[in-house]
């Protein structure tokens, strides 16, 4: 196996997760008497340019189909952070009716409906029809497709280039990133920028955030290996923030390396220095992730025995990727967590890949009463215990197992 980026030959395993299927493949009824197909889970460290990478089990293409289950918009947490971003980068990059702005991956138009009712032209692109018929509804200009070097030449012949491409939580989707990183100096204006959104793999590590790992995400970035990749590309990160979203998340502003207008802030070289000192440069940084996962599915099996044993009852909140991840390493089933909430129509009526654990609306959790409500997406907790405080009319309690095992009263 060869690091897609390099080309160098995959010898470090950084984690291994076991078998598991893909994460936002929801099941219904009837699927649960067919076969169900299971992946490895196991992510890999270059030597050569330090990024960490799963192998592509299975393709883009067959996650991201026209049943794709994930719609941005459900999550108020994830609107205002999208709002902001749009109040911030229009004030930033000055942008106005003349402006062109192009966002890859745009699901439901969850974001560039800030940028319409700002009148700043924009365009989505997002491979699943579902989700994408949703923006366009919006009257979102949207085009259904894959974002590739090849998509790009042809959407500069039919338009112009853009001063603003911007991609939340795309970057790690990407199989082909020299392709998708071509791509995207392309549609690039001579003074225009490029913002992306990812998961942060320094955040990852040190917060035993295992869960973001699952077979939609081929990659896991640190600052540190991102700028060999631009640099290759003739591109350049000139500023670039920490977020809060997703746990700890990375927000790159990249220009052309050739744009003398845009000055390295000082922000760049902090946070490198900030990996470096923790160690992301270094082999050993990554040996002793696997032990403290495995302590996390110990503590919570042992948690679940305990009350279960107690003869309480225990339901989860959230149909999130991330917590398919988790629970199919910790091996759970619907024999020891009842049903799992969720406020997409799109998922209720299914059931989550490999634990069969049914998803239902909120009601369920009024009627039934339980006495431990499993917070899933844990990063948006306090949302989700702001919406269900009702829950301690009875005495109920939430629980998140990452970082590690707590239970909120």
């Amino acid at each position: 196996m060869k690091c897609r980026f390099c080309s160098s030959e995959l010898k470090h395993e950084f984690i291994d997760l076991g078998m598991s299927p893909p994460s936002n493949s929801y099941l219904s009824k009837e699927d649960l008497n067919k076969e169900e197909v299971y992946f490895p889970l196991k992510l890999w460290l270059c030597e050569n340019c330090f990024l960490v990478q799963i192998d592509e089990y299975k393709s883009a293409r067959e996650i991201f189909n026209n049943d794709y289950a994930y719609f941005s918009s459900y999550s108020t947490t994830w609107l205002n952070h999208a709002k902001n971003y749009v109040d911030m980068i229009t004030d930033r990059l000055s942008l106005n009716e003349r402006s062109n702005v192009i966002e890859i991956a745009s699901n439901d138009g969850y974001l560039l409906q800030y940028f319409k009712k700002k009148n700043i032209p924009c365009l989505g692109i997002e491979p699943t029809a579902n989700t994408a018929h949703v923006a366009i509804n919006k009257g979102i200009e949207t085009i259904i497709d894959y974002f590739t070097f090849e998509m790009s030449n042809k959407i500069i012949e039919e338009r112009r280039k853009f001063d603003l491409i911007l991609g939340n939580n795309v970057f790690a989707h990407v199989p082909n990133i020299n392709d998708f990183v071509s791509g995207l100096k392309v549609l690039l204006n001579d003074g225009g920028t490029i913002t992306l959104e990812f998961p942060h793999l320094l955040q990852l590590i040190e917060n035993n955030q295992f869960d973001t790992i699952y077979h939609e995400h081929f990659w896991y970035f640190s600052l540190f290996a991102l700028q060999n990749v631009f640099e290759k590309h003739r591109l350049k990160i000139y500023d670039v923030e920490e977020l809060e979203t997703h746990g700890g998340s990375l927000r790159l502003f990249v220009s052309h390396e050739a744009d003398d207008s845009k000055s390295i802030a000082k922000n760049v070289k902090k946070l490198l220095n900030k990996e470096i000192s923790k160690g992301i440069n270094q082999f050993n940084y990554y040996k002793k992730f696997a032990k403290r996962i495995k302590k996390i599915k110990i503590d919570f099996l042992d948690f679940v025995i305990e009350v279960k044993r107690a003869g309480k009852s225990i339901a989860a909140y959230g149909a999130a990727a991330k917590g398919n991840t988790f629970l199919n390493y910790c091996g759970i089933k619907n024999d020891l967590i009842e049903f799992v909430v969720d406020a997409s129509p799109h998922k209720q009526g299914n059931f989550l890949p490999g634990s069969h654990i049914p998803i239902v609306n909120e009601e369920y959790i009024k009627l039934n009463k339980p006495d431990y409500i499993l917070i899933l997406p844990w990063n948006i907790k306090d949302e989700i215990t702001r919406q269900l405080k009702y829950v301690n009319d009875w005495r109920g309690q939430f629980v998140i197992s990452i970082p590690s095992l707590e239970v909120i009263k």
